[in-house]
C-alpha cells in the first residue's frame, strides 16, 4: 500500500497527520510539494478524488492569494492554474491512499483513507 502526504514541515496540521499516520504503523512517502510542486493535471487528478472545488484546496486566506489577484469566485480551471504555479497556495496536508484522498483538516480526516 503505498501511501503519499503533501506535506509542509512548518505547518502544525500537516505534522500532526504525518504523525497519526506513522501512529497507524505506515510510514508514508513525503512529498514536500512546495518543492515538488503538483502540475495542473495532479491537482485535477486530486479535486476530483477529493470530490471538491479548487476553492477548497486553496489558502485563500493567505497573503499570497490577495497579492496574486486571486477570487473565491474564480473559474476552478483559473485556480488550480494558480496553485501550480504557486504551491504555497495548497492547503495542506492532502494525504493519497488506495486511490483516494483526503484533507488533512482536521488531521483525523486522513484515517478513513488508510
Amino acid at each position: 500500500m503505498s501511501i503519499v502526504i503533501w506535506h509542509n514541515p512548518r505547518c502544525s496540521k500537516s505534522r500532526q497527520t504525518l504523525e497519526l499516520i506513522r501512529a497507524q504503523g505506515i510510514e508514508p512517502d513525503i512529498r514536500l510539494y512546495q518543492e515538488d510542486a503538483p502540475a495542473v493535471a495532479e491537482l485535477q487528478q486530486v479535486l476530483t478524488l477529493l470530490q471538491q472545488p479548487a476553492l477548497a484546496l486553496t489558502r485563500s486566506k493567505d497573503a499570497l492569494f490577495k497579492e496574486l489577484g486571486l477570487r473565491k469566485d474564480m473559474d476552478d480551471s483559473d485556480l488550480i492554474k494558480a496553485l501550480a504555479a504557486n504551491p504555497k497556495l495548497i492547503e495542506r496536508p492532502v494525504v493519497l491512499a488506495n486511490g483516494r484522498a483526503a484533507l488533512g483538516r482536521p488531521p483525523e480526516s486522513v484515517l478513513q483513507i488508510l
